[in-house]
């Protein structure tokens, strides 16, 4: 894979986040001149990129901006002959109490994307969608083809992205090639996610406090969600098309909570937070995903089962805790 990579100039958004951080290290480390585009703000402030290696910090080009300005995107992909898009505001929570500001960043933030890519002529676009476009599974496992619900102002906005990067492929010619990460967790993920807020309050107090418990959702370990990208971005052939990128099994959140206080060996409790339930039509109670297409196109399948990943998530954060506010609700 290193020598694809080898001095190649990639651009990826959102690259202080979460899946963004860890994206920029693994193209860092197999040789890629890397372009880091993070949202601007006054403490010019690298997102979790601060925690990569300094190493790797040393060896990319860390610019500021906003997707919302279109001026600030086509100079961030000016250059760049693979871009992956990952930029977004993607707190539910958040969604439901600023819906324009949500929608005009990934609405918006994606097609001045789209417009950059088309105008400047990368070779491919790897634009990222989301499980929750799917909404709760109306059959499982969920296949590419499964209905869109916008059960959210997030899930919306992330529905009108995906049409508007099919419609430059369909329209435009513009090489696209989406993914559909399911619920992907590790080390560097913020509190806002179920797996951190359930880590962290067991490490930190003698009860836990969480939404509904009766939800399922497929957990997929950052590492290999990164590796689906990659391999979307090196497969000939497959623009235009959408791939899941889960592992084909589910858990409901009752149990992973139960099995991770079970690792961590202290005994706590587990109370409702009223903060954490979504309103009732906005619940998606089951996402399960059919991953066929992308084992089968594109060679990917998940290597770190959810007991492994469970282990090293646990580990980091016992390192880490001091950079998480235990209880806080994070928008």
């Amino acid at each position: 894979m290193g020598s694809f990579w080898a001095d190649k100039k990639v651009l990826v958004t959102g690259a202080g986040g979460f899946i963004g951080s860890h994206l920029v290290e693994r193209l860092a480390g197999e040789g890629a001149s890397v372009r880091a585009f993070v949202r601007y703000n006054s403490r010019a402030d690298a997102g979790l990129l601060k925690l990569a290696p300094p190493e790797i910090l040393s060896r990319i080009e860390l610019i500021g901006g906003d997707l919302r300005d279109s001026d600030a995107v086509r100079k961030a992909v000016e250059g760049c002959r693979i871009v992956f898009h990952l930029g977004a505001l993607i707190s539910i929570p958040y969604s439901y109490y600023h819906p324009v500001e949500v929608a005009e960043t990934n609405l918006m933030g994606t097609l001045n994307v789209l417009l950059a890519c088309r105008d400047l002529g990368v070779e491919r676009l790897i634009h990222t969608s989301t499980s929750e476009v799917y909404g709760t599974a109306q059959r499982v496992p969920i296949d590419e083809a499964h209905p869109l619900q916008g059960q959210s102002p997030y899930s919306a906005s992330k529905i009108g992205a995906d049409k508007l990067a099919e419609s430059f492929f369909c329209a435009f010619s513009v090489p696209v090639v989406t993914v559909r990460p399911f619920n992907t967790f590790g080390p560097r993920q913020s509190a806002r996610a179920v797996i951190p807020t359930i880590i962290t309050q067991v490490l930190a107090r003698q009860s836990i406090r969480l939404g509904n418990l009766e939800t399922t959702r497929d957990f997929t370990y950052v590492d290999d969600t990164v590796s689906g990208f990659l391999c979307a971005a090196q497969k000939e052939g497959i623009e235009g098309m959408t791939f899941n990128l889960g592992t084909g099994s589910e858990i409901a959140i009752g149990v992973l909570a139960r099995t991770i206080i079970e690792k961590i060996g202290v005994p706590v409790s587990v109370e409702l937070d009223p903060e954490r339930l979504r309103p009732e039509g906005s619940e998606v109670m089951r996402l399960l995903s059919d991953n066929s297409r992308a084992r089968s196109q594109l060679g990917w399948g998940p290597e770190v089962g959810l007991d492994e990943g469970l282990n090293r998530t646990i580990a980091w954060i016992r390192e880490n805790l001091g950079n998480y506010r235990i209880g806080v609700y994070e928008l």
